[in-house]
């Protein structure tokens, strides 16, 4: 079988948009549809699955994708290390996968899990933690998303 082109796989994605809710896909149809960048990598939004907080970005290739759907444990592709990397394997703070979502045109995803301890590797619960204040022509650290400052406001 000939692999899809980026005119086929944009061309499906379109075809989704008529669908309704309810509608049943082929996993492996939907994947080999995916649109990945020319160095073969797609943007991944991870969020919490509880609160709905964003926290990180990050990045997946075709075999981080089928480990994560596979493990049920949030894979990315290290872009400066060049290879996977499984969140939490040195620092223990896991990312459990609820659900794997992709967007309208099938280049993004959006994974959304149960996170142990931080997103971040400053430590902090998510990796969006400085906040611009344009009316101040400023930007400020948002601490009060540490989980130090979480725990310390715990009764």
């Amino acid at each position: 079988m000939v692999a899809p082109t980026d005119s086929d796989k944009r061309a499906y994605f379109l075809s989704l948009e008529g669908s309704r809710d309810g509608h049943s896909i082929p996993l492996a149809e939907l994947l080999e549809r995916l649109r990945f960048n020319e160095r073969g990598l797609a943007p991944v939004i991870t969020q919490d699955a509880m609160n709905g907080e964003v926290l990180m970005l990050a990045w997946v290739n075709e075999e981080a994708l089928t480990q994560t759907l596979r493990s049920g444990q949030m894979t990315y592709f290290s872009r400066s290390r060049n290879k996977l990397w499984v969140k939490g394997e040195t620092s223990g703070h896991t990312q459990k996968v609820v659900d794997v979502r992709i967007d309208c045109d099938g280049d993004a995803l959006l994974c959304r899990v149960i996170q142990e301890g931080a997103a971040c590797h400053t430590e902090r619960r998510s990796c969006f933690y400085v906040q611009t204040q344009p009316e101040a022509d400023s930007a400020q650290i948002n601490s009060s998303l540490s989980l130090d400052a979480l725990a310390s406001k715990e009764p």
